[in-house]
């Protein structure tokens, strides 16, 4: 196993070691997880470094990088549904658009295409870490909204450029 692919797994394995973290009620937990949360993330862009820089890119890589980051992010949504920080609908417009997305690559791939990540997908991506590390700090309730909306707009924004730039992929006659 190459160096990015355990990058990725430790990311995956400090998922629920996040959640416990922010379950247990002793001082500082949410300190201790904002640490995990951002210490996962950095994973997230120094494993694709090293499998870019150092032709580590493997098939397993390709499947469990970006796994593992909707995990994580999903994770910290789902824990802030329940400690009513974010609406559960805010979760189901990210989720949606996650399978959205993969279902319109897989389509493109299946007519012999690929579809990179967009600028404005790496755009919500940084806002939504960015967002979840805030959320995580005792932050006000004007700013912990402003936080849910950004995810929902950047979310939504991206998710529309996906379909719209790549619109001819889905072609209603086959």
């Amino acid at each position: 196993m190459n160096t990015a692919n355990k990058l990725t797994l430790t990311r995956v394995v400090m998922i629920p070691i996040f959640l416990v973290v922010l379950y247990l009620d002793f001082a500082f937990n949410k300190y201790i997880a904002l640490a995990i949360f951002i210490l996962a993330s950095i994973t997230d862009f120094i494993d694709g470094y090293v499998a870019r820089h150092y032709n580590q890119i493997t098939d397993f890589g390709k499947f469990m990088d970006p796994l593992a980051d909707k995990l994580l992010v999903v994770s910290a949504m789902l824990w802030f549904v329940e400690a009513g920080q974010m609406p559960a609908w805010t979760v189901l417009i990210v989720v949606a658009r996650e399978f959205a997305v993969t279902g319109l690559r897989l389509v493109a791939v299946d007519n012999g295409r690929v579809i990179a990540a967009g600028w404005s997908g790496k755009v919500k991506t940084a806002t939504t870490m960015v967002c979840i590390c805030l959320m995580l700090l005792p932050i006000p309730a004007a700013l912990n909204a402003v936080c849910v909306a950004l995810i929902v707009a950047t979310t939504v924004y991206s998710g529309a450029e996906y379909f719209i730039k790549n619109r001819d992929v889905l072609n209603w006659n086959k």
